[in-house]
C-alpha cells in the first residue's frame, strides 16, 4: 500500500501545476483580448491578485480533499478551512467584478454629454447600488460558510421554522436602523437628493458628499463634515439649490438715501457685471424694490452658473457698489434725518 504522504506530494505537484498553467493562461487571454477590449487590461489589474489567491486556495483544497492521511484529527480542520477560504476567495472576485462593473458605468456616463443633474443621480445610484450588491456578496459568503459545518445545518431548519417571530423580534429591535435603511434605498432611486447637490440643512450649507444605507454625509463649505440620518431627508424639509441644475440667482440689498441716482448705478452695475467672468450673461438687474423709514431698498439680482460663483459674485457685487456710492455719490450714502421744530431744546 502507498503511503499517504507519497499521494501528498503527488497531490501538491498536480494541484501546482494546475494552479500556474492556469495563471498563465488567465495572463495570455486578458493580453490577447486587451488589445481589442481596452478595459480587459484594467479588469485584470483590478482582479488578478484576487485570482491568485483563489487559485491557490482551491490548490490547497484540491490536495486536502485528495488526500487524507490516517489518524490525524487535524486534517479536517485543514480541509473545512481551505474550503472556506475558497469560499470568501470567490466571493471576492465577484465583489471585484460587480464593482469594475459599475465603476465603467459611472466613467462611460462622465465622458458623454450627460446633464450634471443626470449625471449625479445615476452616480448616487450606482454607489448604492455597489454597497448594496458588496453588502449581499458578503452575506452570502458568510452563509456558505456557516453551512460548510454539519452542526450549522442542523440548526438551520429550526431557524427557518423560528423566522417569523425572529423577523417580528428583530424589527422591533433595529427598527431605526430599517428606517434608515429603506430611506438611503428612497434617497438613491427617487432622485431626492443626489452627490454633489448643494444643500441647505440645519442652517448650514454645503454640499452631499456621501449617501450610504444608513446616512448622508454633507461636505460643509468650511470643511466640516455633517453626518445626517437617512430619514432626515425623507421625514423634514431641506433646501437643494440644484435640483433641476447648478445656475442660480444671486440677490444683494442695498439701503441708500433717497438722493441715490438709480439710472447710473444701473448702469454702473450692467459694466460692473460685463467686467467679471463670475456672471454667466443670464440675468441682472436693478429695481428699487422698498422706500420705507427714510431708506430706498435697491435690490442688485445677478445669475452665475453654479453655486460658488453666486457667493463669489455677491461679496463682488457688494463690494464694488459700496465703493461706487461712496466715492461718486456720497450723498446717496444712508443718513438718519431729524427734524427740530424753531425754539425747541435738545439736550
Amino acid at each position: 500500500m502507498t503511503p499517504w504522504w507519497t499521494d501528498f506530494f503527488l497531490a501538491v505537484a498536480v494541484a501546482a501545476l494546475v494552479a500556474v498553467v492556469s495563471q498563465v493562461a488567465i495572463w495570455l487571454i486578458q493580453k490577447v483580448v486587451s488589445r481589442k477590449v481596452e478595459w480587459v487590461g484594467d479588469l485584470y489589474s483590478q482582479v488578478v491578485g484576487r485570482v491568485r489567491l483563489a487559485v491557490g486556495v482551491w490548490a490547497v483544497a484540491a490536495v486536502t480533499a485528495t488526500v487524507t492521511p490516517l489518524d490525524d484529527f487535524w486534517w479536517p480542520i485543514v480541509q473545512r478551512a481551505a474550503l472556506i477560504g475558497l469560499i470568501f476567495s470567490l466571493a471576492a472576485i465577484i465583489a471585484g467584478l460587480s464593482t469594475f462593473a459599475l465603476n465603467r458605468v459611472i466613467t462611460r456616463y462622465s465622458n458623454s454629454d450627460v446633464d450634471s443633474p443626470d449625471l449625479r443621480r445615476i452616480k448616487t445610484q450606482v454607489q448604492l447600488i455597489k454597497r448594496l450588491l458588496n453588502a449581499v456578496i458578503g452575506l452570502v459568503a458568510i452563509a456558505l460558510a456557516l453551512f460548510t459545518f454539519p452542526q450549522v445545518q442542523a440548526v438551520g431548519a429550526g431557524l427557518l421554522a423560528s423566522a417569523g417571530v425572529l423577523s417580528v423580534i428583530g424589527g422591533l429591535a433595529a427598527q431605526a436602523t430599517l428606517g434608515n435603511l429603506f430611506a438611503g434605498i428612497q434617497l438613491a432611486f427617487s432622485n431626492a437628493i443626489r452627490v454633489d447637490d448643494i444643500v441647505v440643512v440645519e442652517g448650514e450649507w454645503g454640499r452631499i458628499g456621501e449617501i450610504t444605507l444608513s446616512y448622508v454625509v454633507v461636505y460643509i463649505w468650511d470643511e466640516r463634515r455633517l453626518v445626517v440620518p437617512s430619514t432626515y431627508f425623507t421625514s423634514k424639509h431641506y433646501e437643494t439649490w440644484t435640483r433641476h441644475g447648478p445656475r442660480v440667482l444671486g440677490v444683494v440689498m442695498f439701503d441708500l438715501d433717497w438722493r441715490v441716482p438709480i439710472a447710473e448705478l444701473r448702469s454702473f452695475y450692467e459694466e460692473l457685471l460685463n467686467s467679471t467672468p463670475l456672471w454667466d450673461g443670464r440675468a441682472q438687474n436693478v429695481l428699487a424694490v422698498d422706500a420705507t423709514g427714510g431708506y430706498v431698498t435697491v435690490r442688485c439680482v445677478a445669475s452665475a452658473k453654479d453655486s460658488s460663483d453666486q457667493w463669489n459674485l455677491r461679496c463682488l457685487i457688494r463690494e464694488k457698489v459700496i465703493e461706487w456710492v461712496r466715492t461718486e455719490h456720497p450723498e446717496a450714502l444712508p443718513v438718519m434725518r431729524i427734524q427740530m421744530s424753531s425754539g425747541e431744546k435738545v439736550s
